[in-house]
């Protein structure tokens, strides 16, 4: 793409030059308190335009930011869009999640990545042997929870979009890397400026 095109482009959403909300670092809570001073001093009325670089984090977190943005949207009607800025990773991408495909940018050279949740867990079995299954069992529970939220992660990022779940599914264990051109070309992403 040229410099000439790319400028043709930006002067299709002049809005996304000037985020009203601007992420960037780690998502966790730290990056959720900011997302929410910002949201309270943004203009109340108009488009919102909310930025994010990231490379991953806490998902909670970014589920919550999506959260307050489909609450948002959906009582207020107003419009929100997405720009995601150089990488937007694991956690960046549950919050990208949260906007409609067409709602979603990215800017030319950015990177979503894409993968399973993971966990890390020791189960330390200790005391009467009637209490040790349902110890057992309340880890399977969680990890079982944990798959289904991944999943409805899953269907919000690819809803309305040319990538099928089963494909983010078996892309998703190895770290599925997109660039930005091919996110638009899938309709993960409406465009790239």
């Amino acid at each position: 793409m040229t410099d000439n095109n790319s400028a043709n482009t930006a002067s299709k959403y002049p809005l996304l030059a000037f985020p009203h909300i601007q992420l960037h670092g780690v998502v966790d809570d730290m990056m959720y308190a900011r997302f929410k001073t910002q949201l309270a001093d943004a203009p109340q009325d108009g488009p919102l335009v909310v930025s994010i670089t990231t490379l991953g984090g806490d998902p909670e977190m970014g589920r919550a930011m999506g959260a307050d943005i489909r609450l948002l949207r959906d009582y207020s009607g107003r419009e929100i869009l997405f720009l995601g800025k150089v990488a937007v990773y694991s956690a960046g991408a549950t919050f990208m999640s949260a906007f409609p495909v067409e709602k979603r940018f990215l800017t030319r050279g950015t990177r979503l990545m894409l993968h399973e949740r993971s966990m890390t867990s020791t189960i330390n079995l200790s005391g009467p042997l009637t209490t040790l299954p349902a110890m057992l069992k309340a880890k399977l529970h969680e990890i079982e929870e944990s798959v289904k939220i991944q999943e409805e992660g899953f269907r919000d990022i690819v809803r309305g979009s040319g990538v099928t779940f089963e494909e983010l599914q078996s892309k998703a264990p190895s770290n599925w890397y997109i660039e930005a051109e091919e996110a638009r070309d899938r309709g993960l992403v409406l465009d790239v400026i």
